[in-house]
């Protein structure tokens, strides 16, 4: 998937822009609260204290994006903001790096961040929108990593920092998406009355046949009120779900606890026939497509 030709161009490089910016600025301020080693810091260790934080917001946004766009599209989606992450650097660092440097240098580079981010933090099972056990670990452990690099291993002040930044992302993470979703149903109230096919009970009261709908040009055209996400690594099935968070907030208590009861039994068959199918000898050349 292109970037420049995504029908989600606009939300990759706002999402590229935050990226990009909350981790220089999570660096600055980790720092901050290391003043002694931050003064024997090298550029190199520098960079590698940024591609921790990023390696943190990949996944961050993998788990929310998850709750937005059609599951089909995800994966690609996950591929087209590393690409955007990494064009937009691209273009912030060529001062820097001269017009010598080789641009393939940099592509490895972010490239690399999202695989060891899949192998460092996505065992913590958590929606970044909702509290847990889980997602406080994966921040603890955040933080801690980021201390270990700063030279502070142990540093409560370098590790609450680092977890302050990235937790913070969140908002603004779920904003961007909120507003890719908004602009998605404008359109689709937009399209003219001509476009949309008879529905199904007109049909059966006048006895015509129901067409086939129009395809319309766009991707997301439909609103994912709940996600339900399974995924292979080694030889666990990882099935988990998700609420729409605007559908979230319009659920009472009671209504909210029903549907978690029943989400959850469902992701329990979905993800034991997922793994049947995933196992099976007639699949042994499949091969899974996941993102952090």
């Amino acid at each position: 998937m292109a970037v420049s030709k995504s029908p989600y161009h606009h939300l990759l490089s706002d999402l590229a822009s935050l990226l990009t910016a909350v981790a220089g600025e999570s660096v600055t301020m980790v720092k901050r609260n290391a003043p002694e080693q931050s003064l024997t810091l090298k550029r190199s260790q520098e960079w590698t204290i940024y591609l921790e934080f990023l390696k943190g917001l990949f996944t961050l946004v993998d788990r929310l994006s998850a709750l937005y766009i059609p599951l089909r599209d995800q994966p690609l989606f996950m591929d087209s903001l590393e690409d955007a992450v990494t064009s937009h650097l691209r273009s912030v660092l060529a001062p820097a790096l001269g017009p010598g440097t080789d641009p393939m240098e940099v592509t490895m580079t972010i490239g690399t961040a999202v695989a060891e981010s899949r192998q460092e933090y996505e065992r913590f099972k958590f929606l970044p929108t909702e509290s847990g056990k889980e997602k406080d670990a994966f921040f603890q452990a955040l933080g801690e990593r980021v201390a270990q690099l700063v030279g502070a291993s142990g540093n409560g002040q370098v590790i609450s920092a680092a977890v302050l930044c990235v937790s913070a992302a969140i908002s603004a993470m779920q904003s961007a998406l909120d507003n890719f979703a908004r602009g998605q149903r404008t359109s689709e109230a937009s399209q003219p009355e001509a476009d949309a096919a008879p529905s199904a009970s007109t049909a059966v009261r006048t006895g015509a046949q129901v067409p086939e709908p129009r395809a319309r040009p766009s991707i997301g055209n439909e609103i994912k009120l709940v996600s339900v996400m399974a995924s292979v690594a080694g030889e666990e099935v990882e099935t988990r779900w998700g609420l729409h968070p605007r559908f979230r907030q319009d659920l009472s208590a009671q209504e909210r606890q029903e549907i978690t009861r029943l989400m959850n039994r469902v992701a329990q068959i979905l993800g034991e026939r997922y793994a049947a199918v995933a196992f099976s000898p007639e699949w042994a050349n499949w091969k899974p497509v996941g993102n952090v």
